[in-house]
C-alpha cells in the first residue's frame, strides 16, 4: 500500500557511525580555531615581539607591535581563505569533498614550514596567506560534507560540530600559548606554529575511512558509488524500506534540480528562487562577522594586556572554555528544544547586549579596575551566547538553506564573503584599539552592539525555520516560493512521491518474481 513506510527519528547512538565520520571531517575546523587563538595571542608574547615588533618601555609587555604588522598577520590568513573558499565551487565541479580536504592538508604543511623557519616579516606574511588558502578549503568542504551526509533530524547537531571543533582548537591554542608565553626566544612562537601540523595530519589519515558525499556522487552520475556511500553512512541506524525511501528521495531531488538548472552553477546562484537562497546564505555567514566574534578571537588577549588586565592569557583560556560550554548546550537546544530561527534571535540579542555593556563601562571610566572586570565578565558571556547560539546554528543554516546542486558554490562564496568581512574587521580593529591610533578600547563595542541588533531584525523577518526537513524537502519548499513565516506549515510532496516510487518498485519486483516462478514451473 502506498505510504506505508514509517519514518522514525533514530538516536545519535544509532547513528554513531555517521556521527564518527562527521566528527572526523568536521575536525578540520579545529585548525582554524587553533590558529586564531594561538597566532592572535602571539602579539602579546615578548619572544615574538622581539623578532617582529620593537622595544617599547611604556608598554606593559616591554615591546610594541606596529599596527600594520598586526593587520597583515591576521588579515592575510583571512584573505587567503577568501580566495580558496571562492574557488571551492569550481574545484567541486571536478573533484569531491574528500579531495578538497586532502588538498588543504597538503597546502597547510607547506604554509607551516614557511612560517616556522623565517625571521622575515615578508616571508611570514606569505606563509599566513598560504595557510589561509588551506583554511578556506578546510572550512568550506568540511561543512558542506557534514550537511550532505547527515540525516535530516540530526543535521543541526552534526553540522554544529563546526563550532564544537573551532572551540576545542581555540582552547588548545590558548593553552599552548599560555605555556610558551614566558619563553624569551623563538621557541615561544615556533612551538604554537608547529602544533598546526597536528590536525591536518590526523585528518588526512582519517579521510581514507570516510565515504564521499552520496549527493555529490549522484550529481556526478555515479549512482552505485552513491548508494554504497549512503549505506555506509546509515549503517546501524536505518535499513530496509526507510533506507530505500531516503535513497528514492535523493534520486528524485537530483532529477528535479537537473530540470531546474539553466546555465552554469555560478549564474544559477543568482537566478529565480536560488537568488533568495543565496542571499539568505550570505546573510547568515555575514552575521557571524556582525556579531564581533572575529575581533574578539583575533585580539582578545592583546586587548586584555593593553587594558592593564593581569593574567590576560588565563582569562582568554577561561573565556574559550565558557564558549565551549555554550556550544554543547547550544547543540542540545538545536536538537531538542528550539529551532534554528529562535536560537539565532536569542544569540544575536544577547551578544549585542554584552557588547553594549562593555562599551558603556568603558565610557564611564576606561582605565578603572572595575571596568576591566566588566570587560572580562561580559566577554565571557558573549563567548557563551555566541558559541551556543549564532556560532552553533550558523553553518547548519548556511549549508541547508541552499540547493544541493549549488551547495559547494554558494557556501564557498558565502564563506568567502565572511572572510572578506572578517578581513575588514582584522584590518580596521587595530586602528580602534591600538594606543598609537584611536585608542577606543572597549568603547569599540558600540559598533558591534548595533550590528548585532541588525542581525536580530534579519533573523526575525527573513530567516525560515528548517528544523527536521530533509535537503530535498527544502529544495521543494524554496522552489514553491513559500514565505519564511509559513515554512513549518508547508506539506511537501516529494516524500509522498518517493513513497510512490518505492511502491512502484515493490510492484515491479513482485511481478518479476512471479514471472520467474511461473517460468520455473513451466520448465519443471
Amino acid at each position: 500500500m502506498p505510504g506505508t513506510v514509517t519514518i522514525t527519528e533514530s538516536s545519535l547512538w544509532a547513528n554513531r557511525r555517521c556521527l564518527l565520520i562527521c566528527c572526523i571531517v568536521s575536525s578540520a575546523n579545529m585548525q582554524y580555531g587553533f590558529d586564531s587563538a594561538a597566532v592572535g595571542a602571539l602579539q602579546a608574547m615578548p619572544g615574538f615581539l622581539k623578532v617582529f615588533g620593537y622595544e617599547d618601555p611604556t608598554s606593559p609587555l616591554g615591546y610594541g607591535i606596529n599596527s600594520t604588522v598586526q593587520q597583515l598577520i591576521t588579515s592575510l590568513l583571512t584573505l587567503g581563505s577568501f580566495v580558496s573558499s571562492l574557488a571551492a565551487g569550481y574545484f567541486a565541479t571536478y573533484l569531491g569533498r574528500r579531495e578538497g580536504l586532502w588538498a588543504a592538508c597538503a597546502l597547510n604543511t607547506v604554509a607551516c614550514f614557511v612560517q616556522i623557519f623565517t625571521d622575515s616579516a615578508g616571508v611570514l606574511y606569505f606563509g599566513r596567506l598560504l595557510l589561509g588558502f588551506a583554511n578556506g578549503f578546510l572550512v568550506t568542504f568540511s561543512n558542506v560534507y557534514t550537511s550532505e551526509a547527515s540525516p535530516a533530524h540530526l543535521r543541526g547537531v552534526m553540522v554544529a560540530l563546526f563550532a564544537y571543533w573551532v572551540n576545542i582548537g581555540s582552547i588548545l591554542g590558548s593553552v599552548v600559548d599560555n605555556y610558551t608565553k614566558d619563553w624569551m626566544d623563538k621557541r615561544s612562537y615556533r612551538v604554537p606554529l608547529a602544533c598546526l601540523f597536528i590536525v591536518p595530519t590526523f585528518l588526512a589519515i582519517g579521510l581514507f575511512f570516510v565515504p564521499e558525499s552520496p549527493r555529490w556522487l549522484l550529481h556526478k552520475g555515479r549512482d552505485q558509488e552513491a548508494r554504497r556511500a549512503l549505506e555506509k553512512l546509515r549503517y546501524g541506524a536505518v535499513e530496509g524500506e526507510e533506507l530505500e525511501l531516503e535513497w528514492s528521495e535523493m534520486i528524485r531531488g537530483v532529477e528535479e534540480e537537473k530540470k531546474i538548472a539553466k546555465t552554469t552553477p555560478w549564474q544559477d546562484m543568482f537566478r529565480g528562487h536560488d537568488l533568495r537562497r543565496t542571499l539568505l546564505c550570505y546573510g547568515m555567514i555575514a552575521c557571524q562577522t556582525a556579531s564581533g566574534v572575529w575581533f574578539l578571537i583575533g585580539y582578545a588577549t592583546y586587548f586584555f594586556s593593553i587594558a592593564g588586565i593581569t593574567k590576560a592569557f588565563e582569562y582568554s583560556i577561561m573565556n574559550t572554555c565558557i564558549g565551549f560550554l555554550g556550544v554543547n548546550l547550544g547543540m542540545y537546544a538545536i536538537r531538542h528544544l528550539v529551532g534554528r530561527r529562535t536560537i539565532l534571535i536569542i544569540g544575536a540579542t544577547a551578544c549585542g547586549l554584552c557588547e553594549l555593556a562593555t562599551a558603556i563601562a568603558a565610557s564611564v571610566n576606561q582605565d578603572s579596575v572595575s571596568t576591566g572586570k566588566v570587560l572580562v565578565a561580559f566577554t565571557a558571556l558573549f563567548q557563551f551566547f555566541y558559541n551556543g547560539c549564532v556560532g552553533a546554528a550558523s553553518y547548519p543554516v548556511a549549508t541547508e538553506v541552499v540547493s544541493s546542486r549549488l551547495r559547494a558554490w554558494t557556501v564557498g562564496s558565502a564563506t568567502s564573503l565572511g572572510y572578506v568581512l572578517a578581513w575588514l574587521t582584522s584590518f580596521c580593529s587595530p586602528y580602534f584599539i591600538n594606543p598609537e591610533d584611536l585608542n577606543w578600547g572597549a568603547k569599540y563595542g558600540y559598533i558591534w552592539a548595533g550590528s548585532n541588533f541588525c542581525c536580530v531584525i534579519f533573523f526575525y523577518f527573513f530567516m525560515p525555520e528548517m528544523k527536521g526537513r530533509s535537503l530535498e524537502e527544502l529544495d521543494e519548499i524554496f522552489e514553491a516560493g513559500v514565505p519564511a513565516r509559513k515554512f513549518k506549515e508547508y506539506e511537501c510532496k516529494i516524500v509522498e512521491e518517493a513513497m510512490q516510487d518505492l511502491d512502484a518498485q515493490h510492484v515491479a519486483n513482485a511481478k518479476a518474481e512471479g514471472m520467474f516462478v511461473e517460468s520455473v514451473e513451466r520448465t519443471a
